[in-house]
Parts: C-alpha cells; sequence; structure tokens
C-alpha cells in the first residue's frame, strides 16, 4: 500500500515538471527580452516597481525622486509659466511642504518625472504658495495672505516688483517672508517707494550690508508712519552726538520700538534741561531710557519723581549716576519703596522729604514685606518710622535676601514715650493741655501714634485734629478698629462729613447704640413734625436721655411707645 502512494506521488510530480517544462519553452523568447535566467527563475521580479509607503499609505520619496519632481517644477515655473528662471528654481527647490503635498497624489516612484509633467499639465497650481513657502513662510503663517481668485504669481506685478527690489539690495530670499510679514503694506505700494527708503536708510549713515540686516530684523520700520517716526528719531539722536554705531547696535537686536514714543522722551530730557553734551553720556550709559518700553518707563518714573517735588537738575544728575540696572527695575523698586513707607504709615510730608533726597536709595532697593520685617525685627510700625526718618540709608538694610537682627528694645516707661509722642504732636511740655492728655491717654505711644494717623488718613486734617485732642483727649483711647467703626457709621450711615468731627470730637467717645438710638427718634420726630430739622450732631447726641426725651420725645403722643420700641430693637442687636 505504502509502495503504491510513492509511486502516485512520484507520477504527478512527473507531470507538473513536464507541464512547467512546456510552458517554459513556449514563452521563452519572450523572457529572454525582459531579463535574464535567473530573473525568470525568480517570479516575485515580475510585479511593478512601487516605492515604500507610510502608515497611511502615501508614498516615501527617495532624494532621487525628489530631485526629479523638483527639476519638473522648475521646467512648468519657467518654460510653461514664464517665471524667471532664479526664481522658478529657488520655488522648486525651497517648498518641500508643497512639493511633498503634490507627491502624494502619486502612487509609485517610476517615471516621477512624467508623472509630475503631466500632473502639472492638467491641475494648474496656486503658484503663491510655493513662492512663500521659499521666502521663508510656513504654510501656516501665509495661508492668510494667499489672494483670492489669483492663482498666478505674475499677475502681482507689485509683489514681485518690491520683491526684486529686497533681492537686488542682496537680501536673501528666504529672509523675505518675514519682512512680507510684518510689513505686508509694503509689497502694496510702487516700488520706488520702498527704493526711497532703503536709501533713506543709507543717508542716515548705514552701510548698505547693515541695511539689509537692519530691514531683515525690524521689518516694522519700513511702515509708513513708523518710517517717518524712525527717520525723525534718528536725526535727533544725531544732532544729540549719538552715533550711528550705537543706534545699529540697538536695532540689530530685533525688538520693536515705538519710534514716536522714543522721540517724545528726548524731548522731554531736553526740556528738563539736560545739555547736548550730557546727552551721549546719559544714553550711552543707560539706554534704557530710550528703549524700554521705547521709553514710555522713563517717562512714568520722571513723572512720579516730579509729583514728589524733585527738581530737574536732580533728575538729570541721577540719570548721571545712574545704577547698573534696568530701568524698570529701578522705576519698580521706587514704587514699592513708595508703598512700603506708606505701609509704615509715614506722613506724606516725609514720604516726599525721603522721596526728594534719596532717590537713588528708593530705587536701588527691593525691600522685604513690612510685615516680614516687623517679625523679624521685634518691633513695631512707630519704631520702625522713627528708624527710617533718623536716617533713611538704613533701608538698603532691609531688601529682599539681606538678614534682619531683632533689635533690642528701648528701657522707657510708657509715660516717658506718651510724652514723646505728645512733644512730636507739638504739645508744650508741662502745659495744661499735655497733663490733661497723659493723665486720659491709655495705651503704648506706639499705639496712639497709629490711631493719630488714622484719623488723618480717614480724611481729617493735622491741625484740626491736634485742636481735637485738646478738647476731647480720650478718643485716642479708641482702637483703630472702633474708630473706623464709629467713622463709618457716622459717614454711611448718618450721612455726616468726617470734617464734622472737628467741631463735635467727642462724637467717637459714644456707642454706636446711643447715637443710632437717637437719629432714629429723631428722624422719625421730624418726619412727624414735632422736631426741627438740620439739627447739630452735638445737640442731638450730648444731652442727657431723661433731657432729650423732655426735649423732644414728649412733644408727640406716641413719643414714648417708638423710643422705647427703638430701643429694644436697637439694644437687642
Amino acid at each position: 500500500m505504502l509502495h503504491l502512494k510513492k509511486h502516485i506521488l512520484r507520477s504527478n510530480l512527473e507531470w507538473v515538471c513536464f507541464k512547467l517544462s512546456n510552458n517554459f519553452e513556449s514563452s521563452k523568447i519572450a523572457f529572454r527580452l525582459s531579463g535574464s535566467w535567473q530573473i525568470v527563475q525568480n517570479p516575485r521580479y515580475y510585479g511593478k516597481k512601487r516605492g515604500n509607503r507610510n502608515e497611511d499609505g502615501t508614498l516615501i520619496c527617495s532624494k532621487a525622486c525628489r530631485k526629479e519632481a523638483q527639476t519638473a517644477l522648475l521646467e512648468y515655473l519657467h518654460s510653461t509659466r514664464s517665471i524667471q528662471f532664479m526664481d522658478a528654481e529657488n520655488m522648486s527647490k525651497n517648498s518641500p511642504q508643497f512639493l511633498e503635498n503634490i507627491l502624494k497624489k502619486f502612487s509609485d516612484e517610476e517615471n516621477i518625472g512624467k508623472s509630475m509633467t503631466r500632473f502639472l499639465r492638467y491641475h494648474p497650481i496656486n503658484e503663491f504658495e510655493p513662492f512663500f513657502e521659499s521666502i521663508g513662510l510656513s504654510p501656516k503663517e501665509y495661508s492668510s495672505f494667499l489672494p483670492r481668485n489669483v492663482f498666478f504669481l505674475n499677475d502681482d506685478k507689485l509683489l514681485l516688483e518690491n520683491y526684486y527690489v529686497l533681492c537686488n539690495y542682496g537680501i536673501a530670499r528666504n529672509k523675505i517672508g518675514r519682512i512680507y510679514k510684518e510689513a505686508t503694506e509694503v509689497f502694496q505700494h510702487d516700488c520706488e517707494i520702498l527704493q526711497s527708503k532703503l536709501k533713506s536708510f543709507e543717508e542716515l549713515g548705514f552701510d548698505k550690508s547693515i541695511v539689509s540686516d537692519i530691514v531683515v530684523l525690524n521689518p516694522y520700520l519700513l511702515l509708513e508712519n513708523i518710517f517717518r517716526d524712525f527717520l525723525i528719531a534718528v536725526e535727533k539722536l544725531k544732532t544729540l552726538g549719538i552715533e550711528c554705531g550705537w543706534i545699529k547696535e540697538h536695532l540689530l537686536k530685533g525688538e520693536t520700538f515705538n519710534w514716536r514714543h522714543v522721540y517724545e522722551i528726548l524731548f522731554l530730557l531736553l526740556k528738563m534741561g539736560c545739555s547736548k553734551l550730557l546727552f551721549p553720556k546719559i544714553l550711552c550709559q543707560t539706554p534704557g531710557l530710550l528703549f524700554e518700553c521705547s521709553g514710555r518707563t522713563a517717562s512714568s518714573l520722571i513723572g512720579f519723581l516730579l509729583k514728589f517735588g524733585v527738581t530737574s537738575n536732580q533728575i538729570i544728575d541721577m540719570f548721571l549716576h545712574f545704577p547698573q540696572s534696568e530701568v524698570g527695575l529701578f522705576a519698580q523698586n521706587m514704587r514699592q519703596s513708595y508703598h512700603f513707607l506708606v505701609e509704615v504709615e509715614l506722613n506724606g510730608q516725609e514720604i516726599g522729604r525721603i522721596v526728594r533726597t534719596h532717590p537713588e536709595l528708593l530705587g536701588s532697593c527691593n525691600l522685604k514685606k513690612l510685615n516680614s520685617l516687623l517679625v523679624c525685627m521685634n518691633v513695631g510700625k512707630a519704631r520702625l518710622r522713627e528708624i527710617i526718618t533718623k536716617d533713611p540709608q538704613v533701608l538698603k538694610n532691609w531688601v529682599m535676601g539681606s538678614r534682619v537682627k531683632p533689635l533690642k528694645l528701648k528701657k522707657e516707661s510708657p509715660q516717658k514715650q506718651r510724652i514723646k509722642f505728645l512733644l512730636d504732636l507739638g504739645y508744650v511740655e508741662n502745659s495744661p493741655e499735655m497733663k490733661k492728655a497723659l493723665k486720659v491717654f491709655r495705651g503704648k505711644a506706639g499705639e496712639l501714634q497709629d490711631r493719630f494717623n488714622y484719623l488723618v488718613n480717614a480724611g481729617l486734617d493735622r491741625k484740626d485734629l491736634l485742636e481735637m485732642l485738646k478738647q476731647a483727649p480720650q478718643i485716642l483711647n479708641m482702637s483703630t478698629d472702633m474708630l473706623e467703626t464709629k467713622i463709618d457709621f457716622l459717614v454711611n450711615g448718618l450721612g455726616y462729613p468726617v470734617s464734622s468731627l472737628v467741631v463735635f470730637p467727642a462724637y467717637i467717645s459714644y456707642t454706636i447704640q446711643r447715637v443710632n438710638l437717637r437719629y432714629s427718634m429723631y428722624n422719625w420726630l421730624v418726619a412727624e413734625g414735632t422736631a426741627e430739622p438740620n439739627l447739630a450732631l452735638s445737640t442731638i447726641i450730648a444731652c442727657s436721655d431723661l433731657a432729650f426725651i423732655k426735649q423732644y420725645v414728649d412733644h408727640h403722643p406716641r413719643g414714648l411707645e417708638i423710643w422705647d420700641k427703638l430701643k429694644r430693637e436697637i439694644y437687642s442687636d
């Protein structure tokens, strides 16, 4: 049985070999025409050559394939579309994304050049796409610049003419894209305008190669209004003794400036009395005066100093000895130092004195937060004010990052501190007013000073407040929170101005409930017509309850009833 199976298998193999032999002989000539004997023996070589594929099925082109495609695109742009050879070559070689999008449409690398030529013949392209990409713009950047209903580059003559002006001036083609992106309007006017602007740069004293770099790094300078402001500002700088090399150095940083503001700060410094001899020294030492925020930071700083009475000569002298820091950082430190002095509750006159006498110090110090400093030094605001007033230079010891040690406590009795506080306010030593105040005052001198400062900041004049203290010194025994509550009720609850305290300072000594009850009752009586309107604050509050009831409440039949009702409501709250 096994012998029979082997015989059948051998017969079948012989039959297959016979068939293959006949088939081979019948097509022998055809195979020899298309390849060697080895190719015939390998049926896998029969298929058509196909390129490698990405995961999405698109063709991966070799360098040779890509070069063929570039050649076909060059031939199309130059021969068919009549674009100058240099431009066509630049577009074909420097628009890889555009070329890639076309190659995705083909299935294999064989005859890619012919396929490309055939495609371009029947599918005209938007020539602005490879053009914009070849001058340095990505598809995302140039998509908004593509003109509507125009596909052929030669149809936009103004674009090409201005493009050639830049090319002939020596600007690399792949740099022109940035100029187009930031100064598009330049390519929409006659090319003679662009030529005249480039010539104007040279007339300012810049070499041609420098002009190319300036234009590439600062395309906005070619915009009409900005160009005009730039010329005016640079001409002014030159008349003040500033050399082109210094201006060039800052232009080649590629930063954008508002040249009108630059000119305005120049004019401001001249108006303040800065001489032409000092200008080069000041600007070369501190170029940030002009170029940080186009001079607006310097203008803000000057305005801040002038408000505090710093003279123009002081400001010019400060700029001559300006610390080695940015103008913006100096201005920021100045404002932070000012807010620090306000938080310490120095009065306005003292703050103004420190700003006028120590502007460089305030601008150079990045001070610690007040609360942190008070904890580190183990002092209150009053002691800190005393230290700063005595020597403002101490501020430089309190900058961020410095180590601050606790101060030794002064061994001084509370009574002596209160006497010193009153002397500082202007009291005469051992006068009746001082003796009266010392008998009434409770608390530390620092607390009394804080309460005094609060009342001044609330809107009371310092002189008026001193007169109030002579009449009612007990008002400084109230905490600042209680003072705030009572003044808020006076202004927002009763509608009286803060200045009404000058004639009746004792208001602060009365409780909110008493004042509220008196005024609620008084307003009801006025509405009922049994009390005169617009009575003085002291008339309503100062008298006793019995006198108030007898003089006002009893004049109405329901007066006592309403009085008791209001009293229950107000005092229960």
